[in-house]
């Protein structure tokens, strides 16, 4: 999650929670909810799609369960938060952005990521 204005990060911030509440709102999240102490958030977001009340369910997912989740970062950070998180973990990377960010920012982050 990053953006280069407040506007830009709100925005993505919005995208990516609305992401986490679908997918955690799958019982097949449930025991990566609980592995955190989040298992009773699966019931309720999953009674909440059954309601249809799907734009509400981002609300659930507050700031600790945003950066359980997803790396939270300015545009000059990304590549090192990445690299704090998954080390020598990953060898391909998507980057699934929620916001439409300037293509020469994406060149940065895009490059930093694969010089790491």
């Amino acid at each position: 999650m990053t953006g280069t204005t407040d506007a830009e990060l709100a925005e993505s911030a919005a995208g990516v929670r609305e992401q986490i509440a679908f997918y955690a709102a799958t019982p097949a999240y449930r025991a990566v909810l609980e592995l955190h102490g989040w298992g009773d958030l699966q019931a309720e977001l999953n009674a909440m799609t059954k309601a249809g009340r799907w734009k509400e369910m981002a609300d659930l997912i507050d700031d600790d369960i945003l950066d359980a989740f997803a790396v939270v970062a300015e545009p000059d950070e990304v590549a090192g938060a990445v690299r704090a998180r998954y080390g020598d973990l990953f060898t391909r990377m998507h980057l699934y952005l929620k916001t439409d960010l300037d293509r020469e920012v994406l060149r940065s982050i895009r490059e930093e990521l694969q010089a790491a």
